[in-house]
């Protein structure tokens, strides 16, 4: 599975493979909404349980896709094979498989850019309420009936979110990188909420004895992945910083 046979620098090698490795942390980051889905399930079967079934299946399904990807690719286009394969010069046909790829992203990055900025409209809102708690347009809402469908209008939520959503849509749309920013997101919050605040919750919860043989590897563990995670930031800014020399805004590095 040579692909490609372009040389590459060690160096270089070691800084994708970072990046790599940010990007499928980043995709490992969903503790926090694991916990709120296990909050929605029923008591029987028991909800850990459930759930325990439910991440192996998840992470299973998401490592035979990380592995097709990386595997295709890299038979494809070698070392030089690009972040993102929809967007790069080397693949281009046929194009409607591109296009209903392109589509299943889409609808997967709605879904998902629903779920994780949820907490910003929360804690921004819940915020000017505080600091306003007498502004009509702030507190206001207005009850509208559309068909079966009932719900409650705030001017202040559709400014502000349509503001919101407009110059996150601008900023992406200007960086001149893709990779590199989600491998810097997945180091950031992979290990502290994916492996340090579990493990410490574990140890604590089973009451395990400092210096017994199941502490020092929990913390070996959690010590590893805050090394890998510090690696893989310094990889993202090194990335980042490559890109910024080579700056031209609404340009995509593949």
């Amino acid at each position: 599975m040579g692909g490609n046979n372009i040389q590459s620098s060690a160096d270089h090698n070691l800084w994708n493979m970072l990046i790599a490795l940010g990007n499928i942390a980043l995709a490992s980051c969903y503790s926090q909404i694991a916990v709120d889905i296990q909050d929605t399930l029923r008591s029987s079967p028991p909800e850990n349980k459930v759930m325990k079934k439910a991440n192996m299946i998840g992470i299973s399904t998401m490592t035979v896709f990380f592995q097709l990807c990386a595997c295709s690719g890299y038979a494809a286009f070698g070392s030089e094979t690009p972040g993102n394969i929809l967007l790069s010069s080397g693949f281009k046909e046929p194009f409607w498989l591109i296009d209903i790829a392109n589509v299943f992203i889409v609808v997967h990055l709605v879904g998902a850019y629903q779920v994780i900025v949820q907490p910003i409209f929360g804690a921004v809102e819940t915020w000017a309420r505080e600091r306003w708690p007498s502004s009509s347009f702030i507190n206001r809402e207005y009850p509208l009936i559309i068909g079966r469908m009932k719900f409650c209008l705030s001017f202040f939520r559709l400014v502000w979110r349509t503001i919101f959503v407009a110059v996150v849509t601008i900023l992406a749309m200007a960086m001149p990188f893709f990779n590199e920013m989600l491998a810097l997101l997945g180091a950031i919050g992979f290990w502290p909420i994916t492996v340090y605040f579990p493990v410490e919750m574990y140890i604590a919860r089973k009451k395990i004895k400092k210096g017994a043989m199941r502490w020092l590897g929990l913390k070996t563990l959690s010590l590893v992945f805050m090394l890998l995670s510090l690696a893989i930031a310094i990889a993202a800014i090194h990335g980042m910083n490559q890109a910024l020399r080579k700056y031209k805004p609404f340009k995509y590095k593949a």
